[in-house]
Formats: structure tokens, sequence, C-alpha cells
């Protein structure tokens, strides 16, 4: 989200005595501090917005939404206070209440669900919004996992989310930083993906869970074939890379029914709900609120017919006649209207007239085959212009050209055999749509098992790191150390030890018994019990053996030698 994206109020907390700022001069936007005044936690608010999964209709999650009462300017959104808050450097506690409050409101929610089943999902999640101050705070993981351990809360059931923006103020940075909280277990979302500083190769390289397409692609996705192409190209990369997509700013049927047709994942928008308090989220996850059945991935929709005339008596016996074979009909007096009805209800199959005032059946066709190609269309018209209506038929516009007066049965014949086509091309986008939900958990798996083994071979590292600085150490120790292993063979000799008894590199390997006899007095299968005194040439050593293993999985023993001091 974005920190507009976050009702319930809340009392004290990191915010407590945040003055406010006067606006700016002839701008709209409030500053943080205002002389005399404070910004007190009880005017904060979070909203929040429901997430509806396209493959089983249920709330999968909700966006928490930031609101402010301004005691004179009235309620404020994000936008308005939030930039204000980063540049006076006050974002840190902002943003630690936001995650508060609604990591409080997720428990509470849950504790009124059902329990999931061991090693399933969380029954629902919250998503909350981080700016790069707090991504790049070296103490904001630590915090996270307190707030999570402090609510009972799973890890996998908060989302964070971040732009790119707030990414690319330092990448590498950004990178491990991300990679420090995944290491807790929350999921990660990259928002509004698709607009200003958007690239196609950061959701490969930052370790998401999720990419949200910004609404300006979805406003006009069912009618502007670019923003059509862009989304279809964003939902497909994403589920290459294992990443699930949700769309934001989803407001009508048609918008739902394309992105459920092209397998997006969850929507988010004012056709499933509007922003709503703590208390109205709890009422509708007590009701299961959900989309239609006809709404959700891989689901057989009712048949759905549009009859297209600009004669009104026509509609209506065309209507009566096709209503007995429990079809959905929907009619239209133009083609302006039948293309408005098409960008808000799906359809199957079209019949539309030819001479019609405004735009010609032919192109009226035309423009639906472009921006709704799955319909089978059928003209039924009494007047032929055969050079547009050939024009066409040739360009796939039109499957079938029926003339008037028409036969009913035939009629009927004719729209029924269009419908059985157009069954076995969804018979057949289902089983491509199964087929791709399968390819997508299966990158998703592969991009969890690649991110596994990404951590476990930067703890390799680290702790490679920290055995070659513990050598190095023992290795310049004015003090003889030796390792033996549990089996009695030389495991290191620092060099202080090389000098007494001999070059390191030809102990190494060798029975310790045998290459360092004065460890082993009178042929003892162990070397000389602890603080036992041994004398190497003209020299006693305190010998020192410590076990290996009691703090760790390591074997063995490590021995020190210690010169006494000679009798004057």
């Amino acid at each position: 989200m974005d920190l507009d994206a976050m009702d319930d109020t809340a009392t004290g907390g990191p915010l407590a005595g945040l003055p406010p700022q006067p606006p700016a001069p002839g701008g709209k936007a409030l500053w943080l501090a205002e002389a005399g005044h404070a910004w007190q936690p009880d005017q904060l608010h979070l909203l929040y917005q429901p997430l509806a999964s396209l493959q089983d209709g249920g709330i999968a999650s909700v966006e928490a939404l930031l609101r402010w009462q301004h005691p004179e300017q009235g309620l404020l959104v994000a936008a308005d206070f939030v930039p204000e808050a980063e540049a006076a450097g006050r974002i840190g506690a902002l943003g630690e209440w936001a995650l508060r409050r609604a990591c409080a409101d997720l428990a509470q929610w849950l504790a009124a669900l059902p329990a999931p089943a061991p090693g399933a999902a969380p029954a629902l999640c919250v998503s909350v919004n981080i700016a790069a101050h707090q991504l790049h705070d070296a103490a904001f993981p630590a915090l996270v996992q307190a707030v999570l351990r402090e609510h009972g809360l799973a890890p996998a059931s908060l989302l964070l989310e971040l732009t790119e923006a707030a990414l690319l103020q330092d990448a590498q940075a950004s990178l491990q930083a991300l990679h420090r909280l995944k290491g807790l277990g929350v999921q990660l979302v990259l928002d509004d993906f698709g607009t200003g500083y958007s690239s196609l190769g950061n959701p490969k390289r930052f370790p998401f869970d999720y990419v949200k397409i910004d609404c300006s692609f979805i406003r006009d996705v069912v009618s502007d074939r670019g923003d059509a192409a862009l989304t279809k190209t964003i939902i497909a990369m994403a589920h290459h890379l294992g990443l699930k997509v949700v769309a934001e700013g989803v407001e009508t049927e048609a918008q739902c029914d394309f992105l459920r047709r092209n397998m997006c994942d969850l929507i988010q928008g004012y056709f499933f709900s509007p922003p709503l308090g703590q208390a109205a989220i709890g009422a509708l996850l007590a009701e299961r609120r959900s989309l239609p059945p006809e709404l959700r991935r891989i689901q057989r929709q009712k048949r759905s017919l549009l009859l297209v005339d600009d004669e009104p008596n026509i509609l209506a016996a065309l209507k009566r006649l096709l209503r007995r074979d429990d079809y959905t009909i929907h009619t239209a007096g133009s083609g302006a209207e039948g293309l408005d009805i098409l960008a808000r209800h799906p359809v199957d199959v079209i019949v539309s007239d030819q001479r019609m005032p405004g735009m010609i059946g032919a192109d009226f066709l035309r423009k639906a085959k472009d921006l709704y190609p799955d319909t089978i269309r059928i003209m039924l018209s009494g007047y032929t212009e055969l050079q547009s209506v050939t024009e066409a038929v040739n360009e796939g516009a039109i499957y079938k050209f029926l003339t008037k007066p028409w036969d009913d049965e035939l009629l009927r014949g004719h729209v029924a055999q269009a419908f059985r086509l157009k069954e076995i091309a969804d018979d057949n986008e289902r089983l491509n749509l199964e087929l791709r939900s399968a390819n997508q958990e299966l990158a998703a798996a592969n991009r969890r098992m690649e991110e596994l083994l990404q951590q476990k071979q930067r703890q390799i590292s680290r702790h490679e790191v920290s055995l070659n600085v513990a050598r190095e150490v023992l290795q310049h120790l004015p003090l003889p150390v030796i390792g033996m292993d549990d089996g009695g063979l030389l495991a290191f000799v620092n060099s202080a030890a090389a000098r007494l008894f001999g070059p390191g590199a030809a102990l190494l390997g060798s029975e310790a018994a045998h290459a360092l006899p004065e460890l082993f007095p009178s042929g003892a299968a162990a070397p000389a019990l602890p603080h036992d005194e041994i004398r190497i040439g003209a020299a006693r050593y305190a010998v020192v053996v410590y076990p290996m293993g009691e703090s760790s999985s390591s074997r063995g023993s490590l021995i020190t030698l210690n010169r006494c001091m000679e009798p004057q």
C-alpha cells in the first residue's frame, strides 16, 4: 500500500506530543508541527480495505489506510500529511503507531475466526506500508518481531508494502534490509508496480511475495487495448517469478471478470468493498463476504447473450424467443450502448443488427472483436451492405450472418451452436488456467526454495568468516594450541605449537600419540590430564585439555601448553 492505504482510535504510544506545522503558503499540504498545538494520537485512524481472492472469492487480507481527523482541516488522507512527516523525520513514529494498531486489530479479528489447519496459510493477513526510512532503520526488524510476538501473530500474517521509489534510494542497502525482514517470515509487497520508477528487473532482484498493479492500468483495462496488454504482461511475468498479483482500483464487474480470466490472484477496490473501520471489517468477516461464484477463477459461468438492435419491437421479440433457453440476456439499442454493456458485464454471444444509427453493426462487431475477442458474434439483419459485411466476415468479426425475417427454430439453433462453440473455448481456457495455476504454484515453491538456499548460503558464508577469524586468532596466539579430533588425529596446530614440536603441515592428519609423544606419557591413549605438567626439552609445560562439544556440535579436544617458570 501507500500510507494513504490505513479506523479505530488509539491513545498514547510513539506519537504522543508530536506537534503539527502550519500549511505551506498557498499549498494544501499540512506540516507536522504548528506552534502551540499538539498532534494527538487519538486524532489518527486506520481504515481497512479488503482484498478478495479470485481463487475462492473470500477475504484474504486487508490493507491499512491512514487517516488524520485534524481539528481544523477535517479528515485528511495520508497524502496530505505523510510526505511532511517524512521531511520532518517523524515517519518512524507514525509508522510504528500504524504497525502496532494494525497488528492489534488483526489479532482481534483472528480471535473470532476458525484457526487454520497446521501448516496452512493464515486465515487473514494485514498489509502495512513502510517508508524508506523505516526500511533502512537497523532497529526496524526487531520492532516488527516484537509487535508480532506481543499480539501472538504468525509472521506470515503481516504484509509489508513499499514502492520502488523507496527501494531505489539505496538499492543495495534495500536488498539487504528486505532479506532481514524476510528472515522474520513476514511477506513483502511491491506497491504501485507499473508507474514511476518501475523496472521489470525489480520483482526478480528483490525478495517480494506480491506485486500490486497500479490502479491507473485497471481503470480502462476493459476498453483500452494497451492497458489490457500491459496488465496481462505484468500478471504473466509475476507468475513466472513465483509472485502473486493484486489489482488495485477494481470498480466494476467487467474489470473483475477480465482479471479473473487472466489469472490475477487478488482484487482490491470499491467493487468488492470501500475502506471500512475495524468493527465493520469484523462484520464482513463474520458474514463471510465473498465474490459471487461466476467471478472466481476456474468457474463455469452462466451463459450470457447480448442483443443489439435499434428497433425496440425487434429486441422484445428476440428476447421473448431466446429467454426460453435459460440465457442471461442483455439488450442494447445501439452499438455504443452495446459496448457499454460489454464493459460492465461478461458476455458470451452477441447478436447484432447491421443498419443502426451512429454505428453500423459491422463496425460495432469489429470493436467487440478487438476488445472482447472471446465473444461469438452473429449479425442478424434485413439490410445487407455487402462490402462491409464481407470485410467483417473476412476479418473474423462476424461468426455468422443471418437474415430477417428469421425462422424461430433455426435462429435458436444457430445461437445454441454459438454457445456450444463458446463452451468448448471456455473448457480449453479452464484447462489452460488450471495448468497455469499449477505452474504458478510450482514457480512460487521454486522461488521459496531458492530464497531458503540463498539464506543458507549466507549463513554458511558468515560461519566460514567466523571460523576463519577464530582460526587466525588461534594461529597468532603466543600460547601453543593443538586441536585433536575424536579419533585421535591432529586437526590443528598453531604457529607456537609448530615451533615447539615441528612444522604444523607435517603434523596435521597424523596420530597425536605418535606425532606428539610428550603429550601421551607412558603410551597413554589420551593426552595428559588437565593441568598435568610435562617436559619438552629443558622446559616444563602445564597441559590444559578442553573437551569440545559442550556448547556446540564440534567434537574432539583443544589442548594448550603453558610454560612453567623454572625455580631459581
